[in-house]
């Protein structure tokens, strides 16, 4: 694939030397960037390069100027972590999450210092990358259509979903009648792009997963942004989707939670009530149950953020995480509370 991309842009009159290839399953690159090879493939879990490595053998690559093309294999490589972001560019823990938050943690993105520069290698990623390499390797033939699930989708992120309403929203906006099979298939596409990821929901007391609808969480907020042109930037849902990847990194099996009860409603009546937990984070016996709270300003916004807790009825760890900076502690409910940079910052944050 890097081959096609490669001639693509070659093909666009990209000089040869703004465009950067790198294979992470070749020994001979590996060994560019100070890695051992044969260490990382005795290694007893996923062979894992040291991001650092990789960005300073890329550093003095990108020197000139104009835009620069980086060409990566098909192993899948996840964008770098907040932690890993901010051991690059250190300085104020808040200024460097704000700067993640809009342009994400590609690795030639944190190389780069001019926001005018990054916002224009991202929409350049996305549209002649990502999104054409779907369309090559499956033949896509509309691809208008395709790009309008992907807004549909960026808009959308963190909100429950699945293909028969994001078809009711692109046809009732363009005027198309894209079917639900097809933007079912297109989703598959980007997660196999390394674009998205479907998040099932699972049902806490009846222990079983639901079918639909589910989550979808960009793998990268940077490229959803530049979906979007940089028009909206939603710090709520963002910080969502930054948990969340932040989770897969951490190697948690990260599910939405519902929890079902019966309660009263205004008029007295029992109804049933489905209450959500953002994330079930599992990896072998531990379990987190985790909220993320933008901002909790009043006792009334606490309750709505945490009656799914105590819905559940189990003792599994239930965490808040808040956007503003607060060291983790325990509320009078047991609750763990954290602000998302000390959560991101500290591996083990979790496990206080």
């Amino acid at each position: 694939m890097n081959t096609l991309f490669y001639n693509h842009l070659v093909a666009e009159n990209i000089a040869s030397d703004h465009i950067i290839k790198f294979a992470f399953d070749l020994a001979e690159d590996l060994m560019k960037i100070g890695e051992n090879p044969i260490v990382l493939d005795n290694e007893k879990e996923d062979r894992k390069v040291d991001p650092s490595k990789f960005i300073n053998w890329l550093m003095p690559q990108i020197s000139g100027e104009g835009m620069y093309y980086l060409l990566l294999d098909e192993v899948h490589v996840l964008p770098l972590s907040f932690s890993e972001y901010y051991a690059f560019k250190q300085g104020d823990k808040s200024e460097a999450y704000d700067d993640y938050s809009v342009y994400g943690g590609l690795p030639a993105v944190a190389l780069m210092a001019a926001e005018e520069q990054k916002t224009n290698y991202l929409i350049s990623q996305m549209q002649n990358l990502y999104l054409r390499d779907i369309i090559n390797r499956y033949s896509v033939q509309d691809e208008a259509a395709l790009g309008e699930v992907m807004d549909v989708i960026a808009s959308g992120i963190s909100t429950l979903t699945n293909p028969r309403k994001i078809a009711i929203t692109m046809n009732s906006v363009h005027g198309t009648t894209t079917c639900d099979a097809t933007v079912d298939r297109y989703i598959g596409y980007a997660e196999e792009a390394f674009m998205l990821t479907r998040v099932k929901r699972y049902n806490v007391k009846g222990r079983k997963y639901i079918g639909t609808p589910y989550k979808i969480y960009f793998e990268d907020v940077g490229l959803r942004n530049a979906r979007l042109s940089f028009r909206q930037i939603e710090g709520t849902h963002i910080m969502e989707n930054i948990i969340y990847n932040e989770l897969r990194y951490r190697g948690y099996q990260v599910d939405v939670g519902t929890v079902e009860s019966r309660e009263k409603d205004a008029d007295g009546k029992d109804i049933r009530v489905q209450r959500e937990i953002d994330f079930i984070a599992s990896l072998g016996s531990k379990k987190y149950y985790i909220q993320s709270a933008y901002a909790i300003s009043s006792q009334e916004k606490y309750e709505q953020e945490t009656i799914s807790f105590a819905r559940t009825m189990d003792s599994f760890k239930k965490i808040i995480i808040v956007e503003k900076s607060m060291k983790p502690r325990y509320d009078e409910n047991g609750y763990l509370m954290m602000g998302v940079k000390e959560f991101l910052l500290d591996a083990n944050s979790l496990l206080i």
